[in-house]
């Protein structure tokens, strides 16, 4: 009698059965879960939209009594916090949504959570750039819902983000009076209508309600020569602050390997023109130039993060002899910390090991950063201020329980580290960049 036993053509089929149905379970699962419902406790009893940015799309929604018995709770993450009397509904990524097929689906999942849910939202709320996806189709809900419209600026959220995720990681902790908060990116449409990327900002709050949020320093402004085509081509960055402390032919000498002597021409000749030329003081655009002049990277990206990527990949132990550079801006009444010293320092030194010019790069920038928060918070530098140390503060931590950081810089792992190691908070539940916006934009909402 012949045994029982399958045969190795069953035994396969079997496997990759089992293997297609727990593919189709995963799907169906990130699907249904594409929510995360935080409690959250405030006072405003409204219904809230937000759209987040654009880079990586996400929306969130505030919902206070009586909405909460609508929803359905099988299709979200749930965080249970002590602040239970409102409740956010935080979606996943959705990715960049320039590309068609993410916009679209983004669209979709927005209009089906309220339709699904008998959401109707009395207050909506977007990114300040006029020309955001998320911005022009928020306007349009508003008059569909006939809700208020309103413009959050991109790096307020981004603060208020790390904010709310305290509050919800720390349920008893209460803002102190000052709060100070870097949020460091690549993009920001500013106030000012520049180009935001490296800002530090005060907020002054009463009983966890913000009075006023002040711009109180930032990077050096550099100049993104053709504007966005700076972004795709970080050597227009580096050609820009070169252009600062070296004569055109020695300029020349870096870029010939980006660009012919026709295309520097050009390049050059709108620089000096200012055409279409946008200033702005992202520390992503330095950390990008840095990447190229270095070689870690090329005049064309492969992908959206790519040469910061590459930069700290390829980071080893920093040298010690440079020293960030601040100014105190008389007419802006604010700190900036200068960059273009940074690139002298980097050409002087270029024979030197890459990976440790690398590391150095990034260290410049977060010393720098937290050198401006001590010069703001000077009680801490002469300890004439005592404070009792939260619980959750390690010995390495100085006592700085208001200082936050958010956005998508607050990711690289060598800025972070440096800045948390000195009691500075990041986001731990809540996405730190673009994806965390709609939830910041949020929280901004209900402290204003």
């Amino acid at each position: 009698m012949e045994g029982i036993g399958l045969s190795c053509t069953e035994n396969i089929f079997i496997c990759y059965f089992i293997f297609i149905v727990y593919f189709i379970l995963i799907i169906l699962y990130t699907e249904i879960t594409y929510m995360q419902m935080i409690n959250f406790k405030h006072t405003k009893n409204v219904s809230i939209l937000a759209l987040g940015a654009e880079s990586a799309g996400n929306f969130s929604i505030y919902l206070s009594h009586p909405y909460h018995s609508l929803l359905n709770k099988e299709r979200c993450l749930i965080v249970e916090t002590e602040r239970s009397n409102g409740k956010i509904y935080f979606s996943k990524d959705f990715g960049d949504l320039l590309e068609e097929t993410n916009w679209k689906k983004y669209q979709k999942k927005v209009l089906s959570y309220l339709k699904d849910n008998k959401i109707k939202p009395e207050i909506i709320l977007t990114d300040l750039h006029p020309l955001y996806k998320t911005t022009v189709w928020g306007k349009e809900l508003a008059k569909k819902y006939n809700a208020k419209h309103i413009s959050i600026q991109h790096h307020f959220a981004h603060i208020f983000s790390a904010i709310g995720d305290k509050l919800i990681n720390y349920p008893n902790h209460q803002l102190p009076i000052t709060n100070y908060g870097i949020a460091m990116d690549g993009t920001g449409f500013g106030t000012d209508e520049k180009i935001w990327g490296g800002e530090i900002f005060q907020v002054e709050s009463r009983k966890n309600k913000a009075e006023s949020i002040k711009r109180i320093g930032h990077l050096e402004n550099q100049v993104m020569i053709g504007g966005d085509l700076a972004v795709r081509e970080p050597a227009r960055i580096v050609l820009s602050i070169l252009n600062k402390f070296m004569d055109k032919i020695s300029i020349y000498q870096y870029m010939e390997k980006f660009y012919t002597s026709n295309q520097f021409e050009l390049i050059y000749n709108q620089l000096q023109q200012n055409f279409n030329c946008l200033e702005t003081s992202s520390i992503g655009r330095v950390l990008d130039a840095v990447s190229i002049l270095l070689g870690f990277c090329g005049n064309v990206r492969k992908y959206k993060h790519e040469p910061i990527d590459l930069l700290e990949k390829n980071s080893t132990l920093p040298y010690s002899d440079l020293k960030p550079k601040i100014i105190f801006d008389e007419k802006e009444k604010k700190h900036i910390l200068l960059t273009t010293p940074l690139f002298e320092y980097l050409l002087k030194n270029i024979k030197k090991d890459k990976r440790r010019l690398a590391a150095t790069a990034q260290f410049y920038i977060a010393e720098g950063l937290y050198e401006i928060l001590l010069k703001c918070h000077p009680e801490f530098i002469s300890g004439s201020k005592k404070m009792p140390k939260p619980a959750y503060w390690t010995s390495r931590q100085v006592r700085h329980d208001n200082f936050f950081i958010s956005g998508g810089i607050a990711n690289n792992k060598i800025i972070s580290s440096f800045l948390e190691s000195k009691g500075v908070y990041g986001s731990k539940l809540t996405p730190r960049g673009d994806a965390g916006i709609s939830f910041g934009q949020i929280i901004y909402h209900l402290f204003n």
